[in-house]
Protein backbone atom coordinates (compact mmCIF):
# COMPACT_ATOMS: atom_id res chain seq x y z
CA UNK A 1 0.00 0.00 0.00
CA UNK A 2 1.11 3.48 -0.87
CA UNK A 3 0.70 5.68 2.10
CA UNK A 4 -1.81 8.59 1.18
CA UNK A 5 -0.29 10.59 3.83
CA UNK A 6 2.57 11.22 6.35
CA UNK A 7 2.10 10.07 9.84
CA UNK A 8 3.45 13.46 11.95
CA UNK A 9 6.20 12.72 14.93
CA UNK A 10 6.62 9.05 13.59
CA UNK A 11 9.91 7.99 15.25
CA UNK A 12 8.78 9.67 18.28
CA UNK A 13 5.50 8.28 18.82
CA UNK A 14 7.44 5.02 18.37
CA UNK A 15 10.31 5.84 20.98
CA UNK A 16 7.46 6.58 23.32
CA UNK A 17 5.63 3.32 23.04
CA UNK A 18 8.88 1.02 22.64
CA UNK A 19 6.85 -1.28 21.00
CA UNK A 20 7.92 -4.82 21.11
CA UNK A 21 7.11 -8.28 19.47
CA UNK A 22 4.18 -10.32 20.76
CA UNK A 23 2.14 -7.21 22.21
CA UNK A 24 -1.07 -5.94 22.04
CA UNK A 25 -1.32 -2.24 20.67
CA UNK A 26 -4.78 0.00 20.31
CA UNK A 27 -4.68 2.57 17.35
CA UNK A 28 -7.37 4.12 18.64
CA UNK A 29 -7.61 6.62 15.60
CA UNK A 30 -6.48 4.78 12.71
CA UNK A 31 -6.63 7.48 9.93
CA UNK A 32 -4.25 6.67 6.75
CA UNK A 33 -2.31 3.42 9.09
CA UNK A 34 0.70 5.47 9.02
CA UNK A 35 1.35 4.95 12.58
CA UNK A 36 -0.06 1.80 13.05
CA UNK A 37 1.97 0.29 10.11
CA UNK A 38 5.24 0.96 12.27
CA UNK A 39 3.50 -0.17 15.37
CA UNK A 40 2.85 -3.28 13.57
CA UNK A 41 6.26 -3.90 11.99
CA UNK A 42 7.30 -3.96 15.82
CA UNK A 43 5.47 -6.11 17.36
CA UNK A 44 5.57 -8.85 14.93
CA UNK A 45 3.83 -12.62 13.71
CA UNK A 46 2.60 -12.92 17.42
CA UNK A 47 1.63 -9.28 18.39
CA UNK A 48 -1.95 -7.78 17.79
CA UNK A 49 -2.96 -4.84 16.41
CA UNK A 50 -6.44 -3.47 16.97
CA UNK A 51 -7.49 -0.33 15.41
CA UNK A 52 -10.42 1.98 15.98
CA UNK A 53 -11.75 4.55 13.79
CA UNK A 54 -15.24 6.10 12.90
CA UNK A 55 -14.38 6.96 9.36
CA UNK A 56 -15.13 4.24 6.54
CA UNK A 57 -11.90 5.11 4.57
CA UNK A 58 -10.37 4.50 7.50
CA UNK A 59 -11.46 0.75 7.31
CA UNK A 60 -10.47 0.66 3.63
CA UNK A 61 -7.35 1.83 4.47
CA UNK A 62 -6.96 -0.97 7.61
CA UNK A 63 -8.17 -3.34 4.86
CA UNK A 64 -4.94 -2.99 2.91
CA UNK A 65 -2.83 -2.82 5.79
CA UNK A 66 -4.29 -6.03 7.17
CA UNK A 67 -2.95 -7.71 3.86
CA UNK A 68 0.30 -6.44 4.23
CA UNK A 69 1.64 -6.63 7.98
CA UNK A 70 2.63 -9.84 9.46
CA UNK A 71 1.12 -9.51 12.99
CA UNK A 72 -2.86 -10.14 13.81
CA UNK A 73 -5.44 -7.44 13.26
CA UNK A 74 -8.40 -6.17 13.75
CA UNK A 75 -10.94 -3.44 13.07
CA UNK A 76 -13.21 -1.80 15.35
CA UNK A 77 -15.93 1.01 13.55
CA UNK A 78 -16.64 3.62 16.07
CA UNK A 79 -15.76 6.62 17.66
CA UNK A 80 -12.57 6.11 19.87
CA UNK A 81 -14.45 6.32 22.97
CA UNK A 82 -16.90 3.84 22.18
CA UNK A 83 -14.83 1.34 20.54
CA UNK A 84 -11.98 1.60 23.46
CA UNK A 85 -15.20 0.86 25.85
CA UNK A 86 -16.48 -2.27 24.06
CA UNK A 87 -12.53 -3.38 23.87
CA UNK A 88 -13.30 -2.72 28.07
CA UNK A 89 -16.57 -4.98 28.19
CA UNK A 90 -14.66 -7.81 26.49
CA UNK A 91 -11.79 -8.16 29.35
CA UNK A 92 -9.23 -6.44 26.27
CA UNK A 93 -5.95 -5.86 27.81
CA UNK A 94 -3.53 -3.78 25.54
CA UNK A 95 0.03 -3.18 25.88
CA UNK A 96 0.25 0.38 24.00
CA UNK A 97 -2.25 2.45 22.99
CA UNK A 98 -2.16 5.55 21.12
CA UNK A 99 -4.23 8.35 19.98
CA UNK A 100 -3.43 10.54 16.81
CA UNK A 101 -6.04 13.38 17.65
CA UNK A 102 -7.47 15.61 14.99
CA UNK A 103 -8.42 15.23 11.02
CA UNK A 104 -6.40 12.36 9.00
CA UNK A 105 -5.32 13.70 6.14
CA UNK A 106 -7.30 11.59 3.60
CA UNK A 107 -9.95 13.55 5.30
CA UNK A 108 -9.06 16.63 4.51
CA UNK A 109 -7.68 15.79 1.06
CA UNK A 110 -11.11 14.12 0.40
CA UNK A 111 -12.56 17.42 -0.87
CA UNK A 112 -16.05 16.38 -0.53
CA UNK A 113 -16.16 15.81 3.26
CA UNK A 114 -15.99 19.69 3.10
CA UNK A 115 -13.57 19.87 6.28
CA UNK A 116 -11.21 22.09 4.35
CA UNK A 117 -11.46 26.08 3.78
CA UNK A 118 -9.33 25.82 0.81
CA UNK A 119 -11.65 23.64 -1.55
CA UNK A 120 -15.55 24.36 -2.15
CA UNK A 121 -17.73 21.64 -0.98
CA UNK A 122 -20.98 20.91 0.58
CA UNK A 123 -20.93 21.81 4.39
CA UNK A 124 -20.50 18.72 5.81
CA UNK A 125 -17.16 17.90 8.31
CA UNK A 126 -18.86 14.62 9.59
CA UNK A 127 -16.38 11.89 10.78
CA UNK A 128 -18.81 9.63 10.69
CA UNK A 129 -20.57 10.48 7.09
CA UNK A 130 -23.42 8.09 8.76
CA UNK A 131 -24.47 10.29 11.74
CA UNK A 132 -27.41 13.03 11.78
CA UNK A 133 -25.83 16.63 12.52
CA UNK A 134 -23.33 18.28 9.46
CA UNK A 135 -21.97 21.60 9.85
CA UNK A 136 -24.52 22.63 7.60
CA UNK A 137 -26.97 22.17 9.93
CA UNK A 138 -25.01 23.80 12.56
CA UNK A 139 -24.57 27.12 10.52
CA UNK A 140 -27.88 26.92 9.39
CA UNK A 141 -30.01 25.81 12.21
CA UNK A 142 -28.86 27.25 15.43
CA UNK A 143 -29.65 30.48 17.05
CA UNK A 144 -26.72 32.98 16.99
CA UNK A 145 -25.66 32.82 20.40
CA UNK A 146 -25.17 28.96 19.98
CA UNK A 147 -23.26 29.27 17.13
CA UNK A 148 -20.95 32.01 19.01
CA UNK A 149 -20.67 29.95 21.54
CA UNK A 150 -19.21 26.99 19.66
CA UNK A 151 -16.48 29.13 17.66
CA UNK A 152 -15.40 30.91 20.89
CA UNK A 153 -15.15 27.54 22.91
CA UNK A 154 -13.84 25.21 20.03
CA UNK A 155 -12.47 27.55 17.79
CA UNK A 156 -10.91 30.29 20.02
CA UNK A 157 -12.14 32.90 17.74
CA UNK A 158 -12.04 36.07 19.28
CA UNK A 159 -14.51 37.73 16.54
CA UNK A 160 -16.68 34.84 17.31
CA UNK A 161 -20.36 36.85 17.92
CA UNK A 162 -19.52 38.85 14.86
CA UNK A 163 -19.25 35.67 12.96
CA UNK A 164 -22.20 33.86 13.68
CA UNK A 165 -24.06 37.34 13.18
CA UNK A 166 -23.20 37.62 9.71
CA UNK A 167 -23.78 33.76 9.07
CA UNK A 168 -27.07 34.81 10.81
CA UNK A 169 -27.67 37.59 8.93
CA UNK A 170 -26.39 35.78 5.54
CA UNK A 171 -28.99 32.69 6.00
CA UNK A 172 -32.21 34.65 6.81
CA UNK A 173 -31.35 37.15 3.42
CA UNK A 174 -30.46 34.80 1.05
CA UNK A 175 -31.20 31.44 2.27
CA UNK A 176 -29.09 28.12 3.38
CA UNK A 177 -25.42 28.55 3.31
CA UNK A 178 -24.52 25.16 1.62
CA UNK A 179 -20.94 25.25 0.75
CA UNK A 180 -17.19 25.79 2.44
CA UNK A 181 -16.81 28.96 0.17
CA UNK A 182 -20.00 30.25 1.45
CA UNK A 183 -19.04 30.26 5.15
CA UNK A 184 -15.76 31.64 3.92
CA UNK A 185 -16.72 34.31 2.51
CA UNK A 186 -19.21 34.92 5.92
CA UNK A 187 -16.38 34.84 7.75
CA UNK A 188 -14.11 37.14 5.72
CA UNK A 189 -17.24 39.73 6.22
CA UNK A 190 -17.14 39.51 9.71
CA UNK A 191 -13.38 39.98 10.46
CA UNK A 192 -11.99 43.45 10.50
CA UNK A 193 -9.72 43.91 7.62
CA UNK A 194 -6.28 44.14 9.76
CA UNK A 195 -7.07 40.55 11.24
CA UNK A 196 -7.91 39.13 8.14
CA UNK A 197 -4.31 37.65 7.62
CA UNK A 198 -2.92 37.77 11.02
CA UNK A 199 -2.23 34.37 12.43
CA UNK A 200 -3.27 32.16 9.21
CA UNK A 201 -6.17 32.27 6.85
CA UNK A 202 -9.31 34.22 8.25
CA UNK A 203 -11.21 30.72 8.90
CA UNK A 204 -8.84 28.54 10.20
CA UNK A 205 -10.86 28.61 13.74
CA UNK A 206 -14.01 29.00 12.75
CA UNK A 207 -13.90 25.74 10.65
CA UNK A 208 -11.86 24.21 13.95
CA UNK A 209 -14.84 25.02 16.12
CA UNK A 210 -17.25 23.95 14.13
CA UNK A 211 -15.34 20.68 12.77
CA UNK A 212 -15.29 19.80 16.58
CA UNK A 213 -19.09 20.90 17.50
CA UNK A 214 -19.86 18.14 14.58
CA UNK A 215 -18.01 15.44 15.90
CA UNK A 216 -18.34 16.08 19.33
CA UNK A 217 -14.53 15.67 19.27
CA UNK A 218 -13.87 16.89 23.18
CA UNK A 219 -16.42 14.82 24.70
CA UNK A 220 -14.81 11.95 22.83
CA UNK A 221 -11.37 12.58 23.80
CA UNK A 222 -12.81 13.20 27.71
CA UNK A 223 -14.24 9.91 27.53
CA UNK A 224 -11.29 7.85 25.66
CA UNK A 225 -8.27 8.74 27.88
CA UNK A 226 -9.75 7.18 31.19
CA UNK A 227 -10.86 4.22 28.77
CA UNK A 228 -7.95 4.00 27.17
CA UNK A 229 -5.66 3.96 30.10
CA UNK A 230 -7.62 1.28 32.25
CA UNK A 231 -7.16 -0.76 29.07
CA UNK A 232 -3.14 -0.75 29.61
CA UNK A 233 -1.77 -3.54 31.71
CA UNK A 234 1.00 -2.81 34.15
CA UNK A 235 4.18 -1.34 32.05
CA UNK A 236 1.67 -0.48 29.07
CA UNK A 237 2.02 3.02 27.57
CA UNK A 238 -0.49 5.42 26.48
CA UNK A 239 0.59 8.42 23.85
CA UNK A 240 -1.26 10.87 22.16
CA UNK A 241 -0.74 13.44 19.93
CA UNK A 242 -3.00 16.90 19.67
CA UNK A 243 -2.53 19.67 17.21
CA UNK A 244 -4.31 22.32 18.85
CA UNK A 245 -4.11 23.50 22.43
CA UNK A 246 -7.99 22.54 23.43
CA UNK A 247 -6.48 18.62 22.98
CA UNK A 248 -3.02 19.15 24.43
CA UNK A 249 -4.47 21.05 27.36
CA UNK A 250 -6.90 17.68 27.94
CA UNK A 251 -4.00 15.25 27.49
CA UNK A 252 -1.72 16.58 29.53
CA UNK A 253 -3.85 17.58 32.50
CA UNK A 254 -4.92 13.89 32.51
CA UNK A 255 -1.68 12.38 32.40
CA UNK A 256 -0.58 15.02 35.25
CA UNK A 257 -3.26 13.42 37.79
CA UNK A 258 -1.93 9.93 36.81
CA UNK A 259 1.43 10.83 37.69
CA UNK A 260 0.73 12.74 40.81
CA UNK A 261 1.12 11.28 44.33
CA UNK A 262 -0.30 12.51 47.51
CA UNK A 263 -2.70 15.49 47.66
CA UNK A 264 -2.67 16.14 51.38
CA UNK A 265 -2.50 19.24 52.22
CA UNK A 266 1.37 20.62 52.90
CA UNK A 267 1.36 21.06 56.26
CA UNK A 268 -0.39 17.57 57.29
CA UNK A 269 2.77 15.90 59.05
CA UNK A 270 1.78 12.34 57.88
CA UNK A 271 -0.03 11.34 54.05
CA UNK A 272 -3.32 10.63 54.86
CA UNK A 273 -4.63 10.37 51.66
CA UNK A 274 -2.59 7.37 50.45
CA UNK A 275 -2.57 8.23 46.94
CA UNK A 276 0.20 6.99 44.98
CA UNK A 277 1.52 7.58 41.53
CA UNK A 278 -0.29 5.61 38.65
CA UNK A 279 2.02 6.99 36.07
CA UNK A 280 5.65 7.73 35.20
CA UNK A 281 5.88 10.60 32.15
CA UNK A 282 7.43 9.39 29.06
CA UNK A 283 9.32 12.72 28.08
CA UNK A 284 9.35 15.44 30.55
CA UNK A 285 7.63 17.49 27.99
CA UNK A 286 5.20 17.74 24.89
CA UNK A 287 7.58 16.96 21.86
CA UNK A 288 7.12 19.06 18.59
CA UNK A 289 8.13 18.03 15.08
CA UNK A 290 11.29 19.07 14.24
CA UNK A 291 11.96 22.04 11.86
CA UNK A 292 12.63 19.33 8.95
CA UNK A 293 9.53 17.36 9.37
CA UNK A 294 7.39 20.48 9.01
CA UNK A 295 9.60 21.75 6.47
CA UNK A 296 8.23 18.18 5.03
CA UNK A 297 4.62 17.82 6.45
CA UNK A 298 3.50 21.69 7.38
CA UNK A 299 0.60 19.76 9.02
CA UNK A 300 2.87 19.03 11.48
CA UNK A 301 3.91 22.38 12.67
CA UNK A 302 1.38 22.65 15.63
CA UNK A 303 1.30 18.52 16.33
CA UNK A 304 2.45 17.87 20.35
CA UNK A 305 3.12 14.17 21.56
CA UNK A 306 2.57 13.65 25.10
CA UNK A 307 3.21 9.88 26.74
CA UNK A 308 3.37 8.27 29.93
CA UNK A 309 3.96 4.57 31.28
CA UNK A 310 1.33 3.09 33.34
CA UNK A 311 3.08 2.11 37.02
Amino acid sequence: MTPTHVPVLAGELIEALDPQPGQIAVDCTLGGGGHARLVADRIGPTGLLIAIDRDPLAEEAFAELAAEVACRTRFVRASFADGLRLLAEEGVRADLAYLDLGMSSMQVDTRARGFSYAYDAPLDMRMDPDQALTAAEIVNTWERRRIAQALRQYGEERFADRIAGEVVRRREAGGPLETTFELVEAITAAIPAPARFAGGHPAKRTFQGIRIAVNDELAQLEEALPLAWELLAPGGRLAAIAFHSLEDRRVKRFLADRTRGCICPPDLPVCACGRTPEAELVFRRSVAATPGEVAANPRSKSARLRAARKL
